[in-house]
């Protein structure tokens, strides 16, 4: 059996039905070029990698773990990193690649940021995540819920997000405490630079740091011209769409010129 380790987040997938709806929700072809994200035991890597083998790399922070890969899969091309130190853009290069992974808590916001900040985010041609429920639920949020956040709202001007099917704690050893969700992102165009995500991510975090409040309150520190923007000052923070608050970045960036 092998050993968890609670520093790295570590829950691996048992449940043979559910390894069985990831492969067919991803639906890999053999020509298909794979980057998988904390394999762990290889689960979901016995099952993909058998389709394509000979385009297949996982990124595993677990040295035991990419010792016990390296033996069950002498093909497999397997990098012992921390997938946030990874220069992604380097690893992916020029040719169209599928990620998949089953994220910890710990770690699936960053990553998340990350891929949304690459330039080669355009080669990704879609991304399947296990992330906990919460998170999912956040990542698929539209205005006027409670899971309306800065989250999704960064996520969601990168990647169209969808939520496949819930999962059971009961598929994963050891037991996590929560549901987790199985989700598909697919890049969309993204208008927006660094500088601009940059400030988009500086509004969000003010406002939903005061989510309670008129946004025309909570954003006070930002020297914004309500006047000549088409949005309601006095909603507050989870009732503004995407949409609008790409208005409130434009207008602040359009002010600095």
């Amino acid at each position: 059996m092998v050993r968890t380790r609670k520093r790295f987040g570590q829950n691996f997938l048992i449940d043979e039905g559910v390894i069985d709806r990831i492969v067919s929700a991803v639906g890999l072809k053999d020509s298909d070029r794979v980057l998988e994200i904390g394999p762990g035991s290889g689960a979901i890597t016995s099952r993909l990698h058998e389709i394509a083998e000979e385009n297949y790399t996982a990124i595993e922070i677990d040295r035991d773990l990419v010792r016990l890969l390296g033996d069950r899969y002498p093909n497999l091309t397997i990098l012992n990193q921390d997938v946030l130190q990874v220069n992604f853009d380097s690893l992916i290069g020029e040719n169209e690649v599928r990620v998949i992974g089953n994220l910890p808590y710990n770690i699936t916001s960053p990553l998340l940021f990350r891929l949304m900040s690459m330039n080669s985010r355009s080669k990704m041609q879609d991304c399947h995540f296990m992330v906990q429920k919460e998170v999912a639920a956040r990542l698929v949020a539209s205005p006027g819920s409670k899971s309306w956040g800065r989250l999704g709202i960064m996520i969601q001007t990168s990647f169209e997000v969808k939520s496949l099917f819930d999962v059971a704690p009961s598929a994963f050893r050891p037991q996590p405490k929560v549901w987790s969700s199985f989700i598909r992102m697919v890049p969309v165009e993204n208008q927006l630079d660094d500088h601009k995500m940059k400030v988009l991510n500086g509004i969000l975090r003010t406002a939903f740091s005061g989510r309670r409040k008129k946004v025309q309150n909570s954003l006070g520190s930002f020297d914004i011209d309500w006047r000549n923007l088409a949005l309601d000052p006095s909603k507050r923070a989870d009732q503004l769409t995407m949409e609008d608050y790409l208005q409130l970045t434009n207008s602040l960036m359009d002010g600095k010129k």
